[in-house]
């Protein structure tokens, strides 16, 4: 069954109608990605959100940190599954596959992440950010310590807790204008068939 074909229940404006400096941005994600992420089309219907929205993302997801970018798409996907974020839990979840070229990690932190067999560190920080996203009021200075325990830094326990923030507004925000994936993501990432191995 396929999904809905709406980018957002609010609409999207013309690409053609946007500042020149978004319509490079699209430029550039067509010639990178061969397509837009509908994420960039939904937000456009407010042209310096978009902007903003950008520049968040690209201080958090790309710029240097302590946590590395495939971590920091875990996280992503941690926190949408939490909120059952369809959107983000596609497109991160293809991320996980890109990174990892493992596409049953990508499928187990969509999933439950406990499930994947993660280093103590790693642990750490998807369990701080499943429950700074399911019980924010619960999280404590014993659950930093014990993220200083595993080897995060201060400033990474700060990257860990910002990335978190910004997945869940970018959580609601896919919510609540009923944002939809670009179809390309599900068949990302992916081997071409899965055979399982024989058994012993």
């Amino acid at each position: 069954m396929p999904q809905p074909d709406h980018v957002s229940a609010l609409g999207v404006p013309d690409a053609g109608t946007l500042d020149d400096d978004l319509q490079e941005v699209f430029k550039k994600c067509v010639d990178k990605l061969g397509f837009v992420p509908n994420v960039l089309a939904a937000y456009s219907l407010r042209p310096n959100k978009l902007r903003n929205f950008m520049a968040m993302y690209n201080e958090l997801m790309l710029a240097p940190s302590g946590l590395s970018k495939l971590e920091r798409e875990m996280i992503a996907v941690v926190v949408s599954s939490v909120n059952h974020c369809y959107y983000c839990l596609v497109a991160h979840g293809q991320a996980v596959r890109n990174l990892s070229g493992d596409p049953e990690l990508g499928e187990m932190m969509v999933m439950n992440y406990r499930v994947a067999k993660l280093d103590a560190r790693q642990r750490a920080m998807l369990d701080f950010a499943w429950k700074l996203t399911s019980i924010p009021a619960q999280v404590t200075e014993e659950d930093r310590e014990h993220l200083r325990a595993v080897g995060l830094s201060n400033e990474d326990i700060f990257d860990l807790a910002d990335t978190v923030a910004f997945y869940n507004m970018s959580n609601r925000m896919a919510i609540g204008t009923d944002m939809i994936p670009n179809r390309e993501y599900h068949g990302m990432s992916r081997p071409t068939p899965f055979v399982p191995p024989a058994p012993k």
